[in-house]
Formats: C-alpha cells, sequence, structure tokens
C-alpha cells in the first residue's frame, strides 16, 4: 500500500495525548498504549484523495483520524461507508483483523491527516488490552451485520449477491483439526503446528473430547516468556476452558458467540468429537457469490462434474436470498435464469461428445421450468424439436439424437434434477420429434382430447426453447397459437379442465384441509394452489394468441386484452406469488415440497392465504364465464 507517510519521533506526547481523548484508548492502560503510539506514523491525504480501497489489496494498517473527514464521496458508486468518520474514528478494523481486503471505499472529504499504525501493533494491542480487544470485537460484529444490511437494500441493484454468513459452521471448516493428548509434550504439540502449519493445536481427552487448545500466543505468553522447557506436560499450559459449537450452527451465530466471549475462535464438534477450528478471520473472510460467480463457474465448467459445484452454488444462492426476505417473483426469475445457464452449459459439454452435424434441434423446456417458475424440488420436463424434411431421414436424425438427449437428461439428474418419474423427457422417442411430427400430435391432442392428452398439453404447450435453433420453436408456437384460437371445442375442454380442482377454501372451517392419508390435516399448495393460477392463465394464453409461457406474464396480457380492471390483475398475480413463496419456503427448510399446514401459519399469513384462494376462485370464475360454463 503507497502511503504519504511521514515518521513521528518515538511516543510522542501529543499523539498519546490524543489518543487518550478518544474511546476506547481512554480506558486503556498508559504503559500499553505507549508502545502503540511509538509505533504510529502520520499520513497526509488531500481532498477526494481515495484513502483506502479494494485495489490496495490485503489491509496492512489501521486508520486512526487526526483531523479532517473520512466518508463518501455523493457520485461514488463504490459500496458506501454507514457514516462520516472524523477525529478519533478508527478504520478499517474488521479487514485488518482479518488480513483481508476492504469491501469499502474510504475517501477524504477534507483535507485529511490520519494516525498509521502497522498491523503487528494493532494486533498485539488487542492481545495486550482487554478493552482494546472488547472494542474490536463489537466492531467486527457491526461491521458484519452492516454488511448483510446492506445486501438485502440492495439486491435488485446487485445482482442477487449474498453474503453466506447464513452458511454453518461444517461448510466453513476448511481443514481437518489438529490434535493432541493433554500429556503430550510442547515439543511434540510445537511440532505438530509446525507440520501442519496451523496456529492452534486442539488438545482431546482420552475419550476424545476436546479440553483445551493451545496456541502460539499460549506458546509465546506461557512457554517462551516464563522459560519453561519443551518438555513441559501441554496440559500445564494450555487455554481451557474453550468455546465449542455444533456444526449445524451458522457463521453469523458464531460470530455472535466470539464477541460475546471475548475469543478469537471456536471448536466446531459433532457428537462428542471435534471436526475442526473457525476463527474470526475465516468468517470475516467469507466471499460474496454473486450470479457473476456462479455464471462464471458456469462457463469455466469442462465437465459434468466440475458442474456440481456451481449447481451448489445455485442451490446455496438461491436458499439464501431466501432467507434474507427476497420475493417470490424475482427469487423465482433468480432460480430459472442459473437454471437455465446451468442447463445450456451441460448441454454444450455433453453436444462435445455427440456428431449432431447437419441436424438442425432445438431443447425445449417443459412445464415448470418452460414456465420459469421453477422451485428448489423440481424434476425434469423437456423434450426435443428438428427440422427433417425427408421423412425418410426421421428415423436415422432421431436416432442420433437420443443419444444426445439421454446423456443430458443423466447429466442434468447427477446435477440435482431428477428424471422425470412420467417420462416426460427428451430422451424419450415419443418426445424427440421433428416439426411434422410434433404438429401430428398437438392436433391429436386437440382433436382427441382425452384425460391423458389434457395432461400432456398442459405440460408441453408451456414450452421454450432453451438451447439449440430458437426459431424452430418460435415457428412451432405461432402455428399452434393459429389453431388453439380457432379451436373452441378444445379450449372448451381446457377450460373444464382447469376448473376441476376448487380452491381449498371450507364453509365450516376456514381451510378445506385434508382429512386422511399422508397430507393429513394439510394442504397441497402445488395441485390445489398455484396450479390454478397456471392452469387459468394457460387457457387465456392459447386462447388469446399469447405467445409467453410464465404465468403471471399472461395473466398481465391477457388482463389487458380482455379490458380488465389493472387493479384485478394485481391482485390475481401477487395471490400466485404469496402462494409460491410459501412453497419456495416449505421446499428451502426441508419439508414436503408442496404440503402445508395452513393453521401453523402465523394470523396475518392466514388472512394473506384466505385472500389468495379467493383470488384464485375469482380467476377461476371469471374463466368460466368467459365460456359460459
Amino acid at each position: 500500500m503507497s502511503l504519504a507517510v511521514q515518521p513521528v519521533p518515538s511516543a510522542p506526547p501529543d499523539a498519546v495525548d490524543f489518543l487518550r481523548r478518544h474511546a476506547p484508548f481512554d480506558d486503556i492502560a498508559a504503559d500499553l498504549l505507549r508502545p502503540f503510539a511509538a509505533a504510529l506514523s502520520l499520513a497526509d491525504f488531500a481532498r477526494d484523495a481515495t484513502i483506502l480501497s479494494a485495489q490496495n489489496g490485503p489491509v496492512e494498517h489501521l486508520f486512526i483520524v487526526l483531523r479532517g473527514l473520512v466518508g463518501r464521496r455523493p457520485n461514488d458508486t463504490h459500496p458506501e461507508l454507514d457514516r462520516t468518520l472524523g477525529p478519533g474514528d478508527m478504520f478499517p478494523i474488521g479487514a485488518l483483523a482479518a488480513g483481508a481486503i476492504t469491501t469499502k471505499v474510504f475517501n477524504a472529504l477534507a483535507d485529511t491527516t490520519c494516525y498509521v499504525a502497522p498491523r503487528a501493533s494493532f494486533m498485539a494491542l488487542r492481545e495486550a488490552s482487554p478493552q482494546f480487544e472488547a472494542f474490536c470485537s463489537r466492531a467486527i460484529v457491526e461491521t458484519l451485520r452492516q454488511s448483510l444490511d446492506s445486501l438485502f437494500r440492495h439486491y435488485s441493484q446487485r445482482a442477487a449477491e449474498q453474503q453466506t454468513l447464513t452458511r454453518t459452521l461444517d461448510e466453513v471448516v476448511a481443514h481437518p483439526p489438529v490434535t493432541c493428548r493433554a500429556t503430550a509434550t510442547l515439543r511434540e504439540a510445537a511440532q505438530k503446528m509446525s507440520d501442519e502449519r496451523v496456529r492452534t493445536v486442539i488438545v482431546v481427552s482420552d475419550e476424545g473430547p476436546p479440553i483445551g487448545m493451545l496456541t502460539l500466543v499460549d506458546l509465546l505468553q506461557r512457554v517462551v516468556l516464563p522459560e519453561r522447557t519443551l518438555d513441559t506436560p501441554v496440559r500445564e499450559v494450555m487455554s481451557t476452558p474453550i468455546i465449542t459449537l455444533p456444526g449445524s450452527v451458522t457463521a453469523y451465530e458464531a460470530m455472535h458467540v466470539m464477541a460475546e466471549r471475548g475469543i478469537r475462535q471456536v471448536v466446531v464438534v459433532e457428537g462428542g468429537r471435534v471436526r475442526g477450528v473457525v476463527n474470526e478471520r475465516d468468517l470475516f473472510a467469507l466471499r460474496r457469490v454473486s450470479m457473476r460467480d456462479v455464471v462464471e463457474g458456469l462457463r469455466e465448467a469442462q465437465s459434468v462434474e466440475a458442474l456440481k459445484r456451481a449447481a451448489g452454488d445455485i442451490r446455496r444462492l438461491t436458499g439464501h436470498l431466501l432467507d434474507q426476505g427476497v420475493g417470490a417473483l424475482p427469487l423465482t426469475r433468480t432460480i430459472a435464469s442459473l437454471n437455465d445457464a446451468l442447463t445450456r452449459r451441460a448441454i454444450q459439454i455433453v453436444l462435445a461428445r455427440h456428431d449432431l452435424g447437419g441436424i438442425d434441434w432445438c431443447w425445449l423446456a417443459l412445464g415448470s421450468e418452460g414456465r420459469g417458475e421453477q422451485t428448489f424440488a423440481t424434476d425434469q420436463d423437456n423434450a426435443l424439436l428438428f427440422a427433417c424434411s425427408d421423412d425418410a431421414l426421421l428415423a436415422p436424425a432421431r436416432e442420433r439424437l437420443l443419444g444426445f438427449a439421454r446423456d443430458v437428461n443423466t447429466a442434468l439428474d447427477t446435477l440435482g434434477f431428477p428424471l422425470c418419474t412420467g417420462n416426460v423427457m427428451a430422451g424419450n422417442p415419443d418426445l424427440c420429434l421433428g416439426e411434422g411430427e410434433w404438429k401430428a400430435k398437438f392436433l391429436k391432442w386437440m382433436r382427441e382430447p382425452t384425460p391423458h392428452a389434457l395432461l400432456q398439453a398442459n405440460i408441453v404447450f408451456d414450452f421454450r426453447a432453451l438451447a439449440g435453433n430458437a426459431t424452430l420453436a418460435d415457428s412451432l408456437r405461432d402455428w399452434l397459437l393459429r389453431y388453439t384460437q380457432a379451436s373452441n371445442a378444445f379450449l372448451r375442454l381446457m377450460v373444464q379442465n382447469a376448473l376441476e380442482t376448487d380452491p381449498p377454501v371450507g364453509l365450516i372451517r376456514t381451510f378445506a384441509v385434508d382429512d386422511d392419508g399422508p397430507g393429513k390435516r394439510t394442504i397441497d399448495l402445488k395441485t390445489r394452489g398455484t396450479r390454478l393460477f397456471v392452469d387459468c392463465a394457460r387457457v387465456f394464453a392459447l386462447a388469446q394468441g399469447i405467445a409467453e409461457t410464465g404465468t403471471a406474464a399472461r395473466l398481465a396480457l391477457a388482463g389487458k386484452a380482455l379490458s380488465v380492471d389493472a387493479r384485478y390483475v394485481e391482485a390475481t398475480t401477487d395471490a400466485f406469488h404469496f402462494l409460491q413463496s410459501l412453497r419456495l419456503r416449505e421446499q428451502a427448510a426441508g419439508r414436503d415440497a408442496n404440503r402445508i399446514d395452513p393453521y401453523a401459519l402465523n394470523e396475518v399469513e392466514q388472512r394473506m392465504l384466505r385472500e389468495a384462494f379467493r383470488q384464485a376462485k375469482q380467476l377461476q370464475d371469471r374463466l368460466r364465464l368467459s365460456y359460459r360454463l
């Protein structure tokens, strides 16, 4: 880091006097403060100069404002400071403690002079002064809390960045623990530190549970300075008792425990056995994962196995966004866009192993993926469309495409998208068809609308191009919509299908829950909730020639076409998104993918759920009225 530093005399009286006028130095013993002040240097910064930013690399100095102001310029688009810093204020405590890169930009808002302390002096004062240590711990807690708050406030502007402090300690532990017995000698313990390149050895009992720890600080303060021999048993100098936490605790919770107890590390245990050590540096250095990170990970992956990491990042990213209160609409869009990117990359990787030269093809996403409404619990629904002008070439082209499609289906299964139990997948010969074959299938469904045909239509009619030649899908959709708009008999059957299920609102009880079976006292939020909106929106789209596949977009465009009050349309889409958010929440918590006990919700949520079902009933009534059913 390049600074205009001017040395000051050793232990300058004015520096000590200045520090003593500001917290926490006003509570630190003079014999500890003088050596800290002796290591200070001065640095001058002109107005509008950048004092510190991520460009400086890992932070190596503590800055204490002597005179002037430090903050954020009004037109600065970098991460902002939460307040203006004046004389006596210090920065950046959190990044310096971790030896990390600061995520904020510190600018001189006026001509400014700072005392500058090297990191070694900062760490030494933390070791020596409990008051300074407590102050720094509180500052680190506040910095991390502000980072999370800032993340929530700026979600829409920051492309769904998320802070990983909601990860569990099991996920944070980077290395297996280094342990020794209490009877081991200091020489043996120090040798382990050297061999394993660690700063902490966990001392365990003969039964396995941890009973203490030995750190480099312990070696300095309790061995080197008192001049103990290296044959001393570890139990005589180890730190005890120690704070242990289970691996299920989040990093955020662990950070609070460290601050409250005035400690810098905790031991992670599971079933009485040591899993590892997590320190404040591990917590503060947790990096943010953004859409850009995930997409770059997808782009760099050269195998399906390598894609597994990106798939895990996607699930963590979307799970944390849900925890942070992100709404159902942006969250489902995030899930859809990232899953699209993951699927496209998997297709590219598999395609490299297949010769499809001479075949014009398009990979189709169907069902919830085709609508861009995937939740966390979703299987595969996909198909293949290809161009073939010669009927004699259909079979050989299909044979080549099927091998490719089945490999893609297998790859997606590996990445967390289970194979469809109904075999609605591109690897099924019935769903790997040429343009003419798809048209013939659609016509058969419309002319012979059996229950099975209507079920297939509900899935396939939501098709969307995902990879390959998208114009093939566009052309097929244009053809389909011309036919559906003119097929009143088929549309009436689609309407009847959409009206088969009533919203679960009871005449006696508030909610019509299932009375028996594995779902007793619950409601299926998919079949008796979101599907009601999806099915109605699909019929309106087919009848009005709407090419959009998303439910909310279909409802909005149909509302305009039918001159429906915009407030009604907005209330309907809000109800759909509320049900989606409940499904996402239940799935993220590891509960049943779609079922919920409505009486377990709080009063406000129960009212919202009743209103959502009321909106579904009104939507069905409007569909019924439109077709006089």
